[in-house]
């Protein structure tokens, strides 16, 4: 990615240098030409296409938040927001500002880590848990909780909180009062020791 960024950055700047013309326009397009052609290769090369309405939108909603923080000296609602915006003759619901700020959030991957010691790292989908309980999950809960008689008590608390009742690593550390990190570890054991009896 930052290969692409470098071989981008060169060809603007010989596209630019080329089409620079300071006897023509004296003060200066050079700045302008580059601002924009970064912002077209941004633009053309995201992996989510934003469209420019909401990204104006946000930038707007951004600008507001910073000038709020400052004003009230903490973070302000949305609703905050949106009447501060209205105020300087921008317009918008709550609901409208929430979502533009939403759409130009990078999207984080669920293998993205969140914490590592060097040895077992934590991931973003171990800080999330489900709470479906749909149909076809009952078979294979019956079939887990046979294949967990054979752990110790402790193992079979963390993966029945974890898998029977959607609950976070996070959650689980602190209920039983050890760091997320031995929740894991813990977690990685039991399951390898069911993936061997099954």
């Amino acid at each position: 990615m930052t290969a692409d960024r470098e071989k981008s950055a060169y060809i603007l700047m010989f596209t630019s240098r080329k089409c620079f013309a300071p006897l023509r326009f004296p003060h200066g397009t050079l700045i302008p030409m580059i601002i924009g052609e970064i912002k077209r290769y941004l633009r053309d090369n995201n992996a989510i296409r934003v469209s420019r309405s909401v990204r104006d939108l946000a930038c707007h909603a951004l600008q507001a938040k910073e000038e709020l923080s400052h004003r009230l000296a903490n973070e302000p609602t949305p609703a905050q927001i949106s009447e501060y915006m209205t105020e300087k003759g921008d317009p918008h619901t709550a609901e409208e500002i929430v979502s533009a700020l939403e759409a130009i959030t990078a999207p984080v991957s669920l293998y993205d880590p969140v914490y590592g010691d060097g040895s077992d790292q934590v991931y973003v989908m171990d800080q999330l848990s489900d709470n479906s309980g749909g149909e076809d999950a009952w078979l294979e809960n019956i079939a887990l909780r046979e294949a967990m008689k054979n752990l110790n008590e402790r193992e079979k608390k963390i993966l029945s909180l974890r898998f029977f009742r959607g609950r976070t690593q996070m959650e689980i550390a602190a209920e039983i009062g050890i760091s997320q990190a031995q929740v894991s570890r813990l977690e990685k054991g039991a399951l390898e020791r069911i993936k061997k009896q099954m």
